[in-house]
């Protein structure tokens, strides 16, 4: 069966507009911008399978990062089920004080992190060598963009590849972050301030990432045997577990 050719959707974008998109260079935006420019959105499957980025909405947080306005929408992928895609936004809603996107880090600036606060992800406080840790905006940087002046080193946090990623989804799906882009709000939420916070991407919501490694591996798999044994999923079980600590205490 022959594949089914694209249609490409045609809209005219204002000159200055696609001046500013055309100056944009960094690489993973960039391709992103040039195929939305050619083919008219691209696809969450196109990303991934096309041009090998695991993670599609972080290239498309990319560009937005940069200043530019993109739109999410849903479309039927080529196995037949729906799929994100990305188009630009309305042209007026252009960032300029974000064209060019994030500052570049000092060269130090990570060790500065670390003896701060250890070589460990600042969300599921995991140890890591330092190489696997990653920069990231306490405050999102679509909402808080680069601080001014000084770079203050509490402006930001280490996290592992995979609480970054959890962190996007999360900032990604809220209003504030869509709609709002109120710093004060964003500081109150857990994926700012893990050990001192109100909410959850605004949902009155608590949360405990807790990792268990090396010689802690047989403590976990000994929970997971006792959850089993109590017919409980592993949360609920250790929710039970920590119930009954909290009513022993409190006798």
């Amino acid at each position: 069966m022959a594949k089914k050719k694209r249609k490409q959707e045609h809209v005219e974008l204002p000159e200055e507009f696609l001046k500013k998109v055309k100056s944009v260079t960094a690489k993973r935006a960039k391709t992103v911008i040039d195929h939305i420019l050619e083919h008219g959105y691209i696809t969450t499957e196109e990303l991934s399978e096309k041009y090998g980025y695991d993670h599609p909405p972080r290239a498309a947080r990319d560009v937005r990062e940069q200043g530019i306005p993109l739109e999410t929408f849903r479309i039927t992928g080529t196995h037949g089920r729906k799929i994100g895609a990305y188009r630009f936004g309305d042209p007026a809603k252009i960032k300029g004080g974000k064209l060019g996107g994030r500052m570049a880090w000092p060269k130090n600036f990570k060790e500065q992190l670390v003896e701060i606060n250890g070589a460990r992800c600042a969300i599921c406080f995991t140890e890591y060598e330092s190489r696997y840790l990653q920069i990231d905006h306490r405050v999102p940087y679509q909402v808080g963009g680069d601080p001014q002046g000084d770079l203050n080193p509490f402006d930001f946090m280490l996290l592992c590849s995979s609480c970054n990623r959890a962190k996007s989804w999360s900032c990604e799906h809220c209003r504030n972050w869509k709609k709002d882009n109120l710093v004060n709000v964003c500081r109150t939420c857990y994926w700012a301030s893990p050990e001192n916070y109100a909410h959850i991407a605004l949902r009155l919501i608590r949360r405990l990432d807790i990792t268990w490694a090396g010689d802690e591996v047989s403590e976990y798999d000994q929970l997971v045997k006792l959850s089993k044994h109590a017919r409980k999923r592993l949360p609920e079980f250790v929710k039970d577990v920590l119930r009954d600590k909290i009513t022993e205490n409190t006798k």
